[in-house]
């Protein structure tokens, strides 16, 4: 099951790779759009991490059978840390893939100076350039952020016992490598591993970043009986 970032949508490089692997080892597969995304329904503007979550949480509880591997890439690395939260019984593992865990806290927040939050707080929305897409500036809304405080995971151990790969870039600008760290030591799970990819960006989106993709995912997928 695959879990897209922030303004991103289920036609993505990486989601399709994995369909594909998927459908060679003949196992099932599911993508989607939350809410305000791609093809679904609903105004980007009014969505939250929790409202996000519950979209995945419905696609697993009503779409897939037996236990699941979630991969999340930026924001659904957070929203499935979230799932397996919520369903340890049906995660039988995880790939977090530059996973932004409470992004809207230590990303956002943190880094607007007074000017920022206050206008932030008093009109409701902040927009800011997208690198990937200059004509879809990212809304930041007031809701994102204090929605984003309830579903904060890094001030706690992270009750997730399942295996958990995580990679990041250490060229990645938009949610620093040193998050992926963060995520392992407060995962309660003995078997964690991170792989750094030296020259690796935010969206590992090339050829070779898709191939190690590929070879975690199959290996994860084998290691639980996949």
């Amino acid at each position: 099951m695959f879990l897209t970032g922030y303004m991103s949508d289920m036609t993505g490089e990486k989601a399709l790779r994995l369909e594909a692997l998927c459908a060679r080892r003949g196992q099932a597969f599911v993508r989607f759009d939350y809410q305000g995304h791609g093809a679904s329904s609903g105004q980007f503007r009014d969505g939250t991490i929790g409202l996000w979550a519950g979209d995945a949480l419905a696609v697993l509880d009503q779409l897939t059978q037996g236990p699941q591997v979630l991969v999340g890439s930026s924001m659904g690395g957070w929203i499935m840390l979230l799932l397996a939260r919520a369903r340890p019984q049906r995660i039988a593992g995880l790939v977090g893939i530059a996973a932004a865990a409470d992004f809207t806290e230590q990303l956002i927040w943190e880094r607007y100076d007074a000017n920022q939050r206050r206008t932030l707080m008093e009109q409701g929305f902040l927009e800011e350039p997208n690198d990937y897409d200059p004509a879809k500036p990212y809304i930041i809304t007031r809701a994102l952020i204090e929605d984003g405080r309830r579903h904060l995971l890094l001030q706690a151990p992270i009750p997730i016992a399942a295996p958990v790969r995580l990679i990041h870039g250490q060229k990645d600008l938009d949610v620093p490598w040193p998050t992926a760290q963060a995520i392992a030591e407060k995962l309660v799970s003995a078997d964690v591993e991170v792989t750094l990819v030296k020259n690796g960006n935010h969206r590992l989106s090339d050829p070779a970043d898709l191939e190690r993709l590929e070879r975690t995912v199959a290996a994860l997928l084998d290691q639980v009986g996949g």
